[in-house]
């Protein structure tokens, strides 16, 4: 039988630690290493109501693209969220994995299918950091094309692709045809998407002055939410987990879902 060990081995393959930012926390935050796994519930994000279905569905792992622990912790209490959750998989003999900003620079990763969800062809790594063992390129943002088309019509696209219940954007004035993407907060990646040559700049998180930034410089920048443009990844570590262990069962969490809502 696979242990936790077995299966952070495995997502160490598809996202090396080597590949994540500085600042991140990637990994085994939670459990033992040596638990055997029989059933495991993936998400974006380890939230108490994952954590409590992760237990109703008997899981022994919980695997997220966000970190369980991601400031430094001085308490686990249930006087945060973070320390209730830690506390009650921990009670529950339920371990937590997380592939964080190295899923996001890596082959195959955030960026790679969220590229793909958006029609992009000719998907290029934008500044790579470096190939990986097979000599792929790895990097944050990427870059593709779409045919041309104004500016109004790629934005129902994203809407509906990412499943987005609203978008912020500007308009830079020019047709989408060469699009860059960056999961979650990639706001402050403008500049190097400048100078990859997009016209168009779809992310999240985006902060005021960067609409500004984008819009004097002449590009559309959308911001279309950080649970739509990373949760597509989901499936794809559900899938290749369930692949490489095809004697455990293997379930996208049904609860997790964006907590932003428009009014």
């Amino acid at each position: 039988m696979a242990t936790v060990a077995d299966i952070l081995a495995y997502l160490e393959t598809l996202a090396p630690r080597n590949m994540k930012m500085d600042w991140d926390n990637v990994g085994l935050l939670c459990g033992r290493r040596d638990r055997e796994v029989t059933r495991i519930l993936v998400a974006l994000d380890p939230f108490l109501h994952v954590c409590r279905e992760a237990k109703e569905l008997g899981a022994e792992l919980l695997v997220t693209h966000h970190p369980l622990i991601f400031s430094p912790v001085k308490a686990v209490t249930d006087d945060t969220e973070v320390g209730t959750c830690i506390g009650y998989l921990w009670e529950n003999g339920i371990s937590a994995i997380n592939a964080h900003t190295n899923l996001d620079c890596a082959p195959e990763g955030v960026n790679d299918i969220l590229a793909r969800r958006l029609g992009l062809s000719d998907i290029q790594v934008v500044d790579p950091m470096g190939t990986d063992e097979q000599g792929r390129p790895w990097g944050l943002l990427r870059i593709g094309q779409v045919e041309q088309m104004p500016l109004p019509e790629f934005l129902p696209i994203v809407k509906d692709r990412l499943d987005c219940s609203g978008l912020r954007y500007c308009d830079g004035g020019r047709p989408v045809s060469h699009v860059a993407v960056g999961g979650g907060a990639c706001g402050s990646e403008l500049r190097d998407a400048a100078r990859a040559g997009c016209d168009t700049f779809v992310t999240s998180d985006v902060k005021y002055n960067q609409f500004r930034d984008a819009q004097y410089m002449g590009i559309n920048l959308i911001d279309a939410g950080h649970f739509p443009t990373e949760n597509p990844v989901v499936g794809l570590l559900a899938e290749k987990i369930a692949a490489a262990f095809p004697e455990i069962q293997v379930k996208i969490s049904e609860s997790h879902g964006d907590v932003t809502k428009f009014y």
